[in-house]
Formats: structure tokens, sequence, C-alpha cells
């Protein structure tokens, strides 16, 4: 007879419902938990065309941008992940977003340093953004 409520409680928590103690989550905290999966989802997004952006002007010559590319393409996969664990509410949500506000710290700090390349700005702030978003994030969960 527990087997079924079990199952509904998993599927419920999955669906982001019922938190991870089993309790409904209020407004509150989902609110800054969805606005988090945004931000590391544009953040992600950003990290990506900029790594890409570096590329080219490793390409052309530039050579000073191979930290970036290197930290924009790591940011990047930071964000996907706590984007991911996040969204569903995963057990492991606090833990992969500390590590992405810290992950996109680097990358928004690396990518200033270019302040005058608009695409490079663009990535800084969606650094900040989204490692501001997760902060906040942990601070309504309890981290």
């Amino acid at each position: 007879m527990k087997r079924p409520i079990v199952l509904a409680a998993f599927v419920l928590m999955t669906l982001g419902l019922l938190g991870s103690d089993g309790r409904g989550q209020g407004d509150h905290h989902n609110k800054h938990i969805d606005q988090c999966v945004k931000a590391c989802s544009i953040c992600m997004r950003e990290c990506e065309s900029c790594a890409r952006h570096c590329a080219d002007l490793i390409a052309a010559g530039k050579k000073e941008h191979v930290k970036t590319l290197g930290t924009c393409s790591d940011c990047a996969e930071f964000c996907a992940a706590a984007a991911r664990i996040v969204a569903h509410r995963g057990p492991m949500m606090n833990l992969v977003c500390d590590a992405c506000a810290k992950a996109c710290d680097v990358c928004g700090k690396a990518c200033e340093e270019f302040a005058s390349d608009e695409h490079m700005a663009r990535c800084a702030k969606a650094c900040r953004d989204c490692a501001k978003e997760c902060r906040q994030m942990l601070q309504h969960t309890g981290q």
C-alpha cells in the first residue's frame, strides 16, 4: 500500500510540485528557483556564444582570448548542469548552484577584462546575473 504513495510523491517532486522534503513549496521559493533556472539558461547560451567569439578572435591572431575561451566554455557547462538540476528540483541543486555561481564569478571577471568588446560585455553581464540568481535561490532554499 505504501508504494503508490511513494511513487506519487516522487512524481510530484520530479514535477516540482513538492519540495524534496515532501511538503509543498511556497510560491516564494518557486519564484527564486524559476528565476535561477532562467538565468542559468541565459548564461549558458551567452557563454557558449562568447566561447565561439573567442575562438574566432584567437583564429584572427588575438591569443589573449585563450583564457576566456576556456572560462566561457567551462562556465556554459556549469550553467547547463545547474539549469537542468534546479529545473527538476534535484537533491543536489544547492551544490550545483553554488558551483555555478563560483564559475560565473570567474568567467564574468575574465570577460570584464575586455569590456570594450560588446560580445564579452554581454557574457560578463549574464555571468553576474546568473551568479546573483543562484545565490538568491540558495538563500531562499536554506543554504
